[in-house]
C-alpha cells in the first residue's frame, strides 16, 4: 500500500493566470454561505493579489514571446513573466540555477521583451 498519488498532468501557469483561476474559486465559495475559505486558499489568493502585475492574456503573450528567444525554456519564461526583471542583475538571478549563463546581448534581448509589457 502506497500513500503517494500519481501525477496525472502538469501545466505551468503564470501568477496572473492563477489569479484569474482563484478569483473564480473565491466567487464560487462566496456564493455558498456554508463553505468557508480554508487558510491555504486565503493565503494563495492574498499572494496572487500581491504579486500578479499583468493581465492573464498579457502574461501568456509575454511567455510566448520569450519562448521565441534562443535560451529561454518554458519554466524560465514563466519565472520571468512572474518576476518582470528590470535589470541585468535581476535577470541573472533568474538564470542562477541554470547550467549556462547569458551574455550581455542575450540579457538585453530578454529585458527588451519584458520592457514591452511593463
Amino acid at each position: 500500500m502506497t500513500i503517494f498519488k500519481e501525477k496525472v498532468d502538469e501545466e505551468y501557469l503564470t501568477v496572473s493566470e492563477v489569479k484569474s483561476l482563484l478569483e473564480d474559486v473565491e466567487a464560487e465559495r462566496a456564493a455558498d454561505e456554508e463553505r468557508e475559505l480554508r487558510y491555504e486558499l486565503a493565503r494563495a489568493i492574498e499572494h496572487v493579489n500581491r504579486f500578479a502585475h499583468l493581465d492573464p492574456e498579457e502574461s501568456r503573450d509575454l511567455v510566448e514571446e520569450l519562448l521565441e528567444l534562443e535560451k529561454v525554456d518554458p519554466v524560465t519564461a514563466i519565472k520571468i513573466a512572474d518576476l518582470l526583471p528590470q535589470s541585468r542583475d535581476e535577470l541573472r538571478a533568474v538564470y542562477a540555477q541554470e547550467r549556462y549563463a547569458l551574455d550581455g546581448d542575450e540579457l538585453d534581448d530578454v529585458l527588451n521583451v519584458v520592457a514591452k509589457y511593463v
